[in-house]
């Protein structure tokens, strides 16, 4: 492969909806563009783009793909990316380094709420988006319809560039507006007959071509002119325009094709190869700094990872864009972020599983290399007189966890080996090694997205493993004033132990100052604050201990001791052994002996003293509550809202957005343990959901009773 320039490199990321037939696609664009001799098919499991063995087995995208096509003097560097929401983090790395988003429409049905997530994170990354609607030859396509609906949704940008001639089966004809003729295509790898419109079909082509010409122009002064002046425009001048509305935002092209019968996918190639935009008409990318870093082949190297792979006889390929500068086998660089130094040995293109050496690649451009030391997903290597630093975007939040153990209890050093190295495969696979829990938890974007991490440990790593539903971190928490006393007295020849603590808990809420007099039965205890600490504590909450005692009945290097043992109950709460939180503690009164004190006395006697006063403070066990937003169709909105209600969801709201449903609703987490799953059983894969935090609520005495009832089963045990 030949080296590139900057303005000869266009980077792609092919995203979609699971089922619109990417992969598919992408073994069409191969195919057309020389790069293979034969399609494979999903069914067959000899596809390109999914190769890995886990791909193979269920039968989707797991990890993005990079392929290059060279086409009409232009290198195409595209990324087919996953179409399902669990494995969002790949589209994200790869729409990271693209320029373009070719979205694939399921031409059977539309624009999906898949569709709509993919379109969000876009958005958010202020990337170009141009749409092609696939499986045209499907009985169920409509495809005036779906651009209806592209339009409906997104607006006066959407500017048809095809359309068929007749959709359904037996589709294999187009007619191009931007070029004015009719495409006919009579057999797999064969060009198309190009003829000129039919006279009925004329009317709606020049109309459309006009629109098309009009989004054209106004992006461009010069165009915009000689419009005025003709109404017309050339067909390189189109593209021009089309091009800069592209880069721009302004302008969103649709294309079509039948990905499975190779129809209209050599013009796809054609339309990327003349319309999509280079890296030179793209925004600059800015470092960390705040500094914008031009595409310049002259400038000192500067390369961002974005993807990283374990292969099976090669071990772990890296792969980068060249942000700045000529990469060349044999570089040594500096890692920005790790501080360590690396040498590119080897430079690849790749396609797949397979790899092009090459000699050098020019900024812009996409490649991989294999043996590095120590790089990982979003860290950047420069020359030594580049100082740059990349920051990737912002990955999802996890939508679904669960607890992960070994069958072999001896693996689990081993086990936590693996999930790290895992984790920098696919960031979105976060592991987490709860103190509180006492569980390793992996969290993911669904379902999907763990089942497949569970795979590849038991059919790579060969390790078996075992999925449990994560414990809830619950809080504790009381809601009135008690009090309590306790003496701790150990004789057991020589120094003994001795120490008695009385104490008074009570609700801790900010600005709610202290009493003076508190009343329990007939007593009154008078409170005069010596000495506050005001601990914030790391799992939420506060905890204020007092120091109210009178005439040296504690010595005050022992209120230490008893501040540690209350927080280490505040640690394993009394109640289900959960943190406890917003505690306010006064030690009042409490004995001591001349020798037998000591802190470990001290610290036991607060401990259990503690203990007894909040199980008679009304103790209460408080739940996390997400706000949790799910996008989903009408005709399924009555299904999902009375799914949630019995999930104790409180629904907080409804709005339509872009075609769909979007109902909000606060759910206890408790509730949400395998919500992802339901929810795709509910709408036949055609709602998503994203939940964030909220915060702690009190959970109905019935759950809280049960919670009780199970931790004292466990005791027991």
């Amino acid at each position: 492969m030949k080296t590139y320039q900057t303005n000869e490199i266009k980077n792609i990321a092919i995203v979609g909806c699971s089922g619109s037939g990417k992969t598919t696609l992408t073994e069409a664009m191969l195919f057309e563009g020389g790069i293979i001799k034969r399609r494979g098919t999903v069914a067959a499991k000899n596809t390109v783009s999914d190769y890995f063995p886990v791909e193979q087995e269920y039968g989707y995208s797991v990890f993005s793909t990079v392929f290059q096509i060279e086409q009409a003097n232009k290198k195409l560097n595209l990324i087919d990316c996953p179409g399902s929401d669990d494995f969002a983090g790949s589209m994200v790395c790869a729409m990271t380094v693209a320029d373009l988003a070719m979205m694939v429409i399921n031409g059977q049905y539309g624009v999906e709420v898949g569709t709509q997530n993919c379109f969000r994170y876009i958005q958010k990354m202020n990337k170009p988006v141009m749409f092609v609607v696939n499986q045209v030859d499907h009985e169920k396509c409509d495809y005036d319809t779906v651009v209806e609906q592209l339009q409906s949704i997104y607006g006066p940008k959407v500017a048809p560039v095809q359309y068929p001639v007749k959709s359904g089966p037996g589709f294999n004809s187009i007619i191009d507006v931007l070029l004015m003729k009719k495409l006919t295509w009579n057999g797999e790898g064969q060009a198309p007959v190009v003829e000129d419109i039919p006279a009925d079909e004329l009317d709606k082509a020049k109309e459309l071509h006009r629109e098309l010409v009009e989004k054209a122009a106004v992006n461009d002064e010069s165009l915009m002119d000689k419009f005025f002046e003709s109404e017309e425009l050339d067909t390189d001048e189109i593209r021009m325009g089309a091009r800069m509305g592209l880069a721009t935002g302004d302008v969103y092209p649709v294309l079509c094709c039948s990905a499975a019968t190779d129809v209209a996918v050599g013009r796809l190639l054609e339309f990327l190869a003349n319309v999509a935009p280079e890296v030179d008409d793209m925004p600059k990318p800015v470092n960390a700094d705040g500094e914008t870093v031009p595409y310049d082949s002259a400038a000192p190297t500067s390369i961002l990872f974005y993807k990283t792979s374990v292969e099976p006889h090669i071990g772990e390929v890296n792969y980068f864009k060249v942000m700045s500068g000529t990469l060349k086998a044999g570089d040594d660089l500096l890692n920005a972020d790790r501080g360590s130094k690396e040498r590119i040995a080897q430079l690849y293109c790749s396609a797949g599983p397979n790899r092009v050496a090459v000699e050098e690649l020019k900024a812009g451009d996409l490649g991989c290399t294999v043996k590095l030391k120590d790089v990982k997903i979003g860290n950047t290597l420069n020359a030594k007189d580049a100082n740059n630093k990349f920051a990737l975007v912002k990955y999802p939040a996890s939508k679904y966890s669960r607890a992960i153990k070994p069958v072999t209890e001896s693996d689990m050093e081993k086990l936590m080996q693996v999930l790290n190295r895992m984790h920098e495969e696919d960031p979105t696979w976060v592991i987490v090694q709860s103190k509180e829990l006492r569980q390793t938890i992996v969290y993911g974007q669904g379902e999907f997205h763990l089942r497949t991490l569970k795979w590849r440990l038991e059919n790579v790593e060969k390790m078996q493993v075992k999925y449990e539903e994560p414990k809830i971190p619950y809080r504790e928490t009381i809601t009135k004033a008690a009090r309590a006393d306790y003496r701790h007295k150990k004789q057991s020849g020589g120094a003994g132990q001795f120490g008695e603590v009385h104490l008074i808990v009570e609700p801790y809420e900010e600005g709610k100052p202290l009493q003076d007099v508190y009343r329990f039965g007939n007593q009154e205890f008078k409170v005069n604050a010596k000495s506050t600490e005001e601990v914030t504590l790391d799992w939420g909450g506060k905890l204020v201990f007092i120091n109210s005692t009178v005439g040296g009945s504690i010595d005050t290097r022992f209120m230490p001791a008893i501040l540690k043992g209350i927080m280490e109950r505040m640690e394993r709460g009394p109640l289900t052994g959960s943190y406890a939180r917003d505690v306010r503690v006064i030690v009042y009164d409490g004995k001591m002996h001349p020798v037998d004190s000591n802190e470990i006395s001290f610290m036991l006697a607060g401990r259990n003293a503690f203990s007894a006063a909040f199980r008679e403070a009304g103790p209460k066990i408080l739940e996390p509550v997400y706000d949790v937003e799910v996008f989903v169709p009408s005709d399924k909105m009555g299904d999902v809202m009375s799914d949630l209600q019995g999930r104790r969801g409180l629904i907080m709201g409804m709005v339509s957005e872009n075609g769909y449903e979007k109902l909000s609703a606060k759910v206890p987490l408790k509730e949400m343990a395998s919500y992802s799953t339901s929810l795709s059983s509910l709408t036949g894969g055609r709602a998503s959901f994203v939940m964030q935090f909220a915060s702690y609520e009190l959970v109905p005495t019935d759950v809280q009773n049960k919670l009780v009832e199970e931790l004292a089963v466990k005791d027991d045990e």
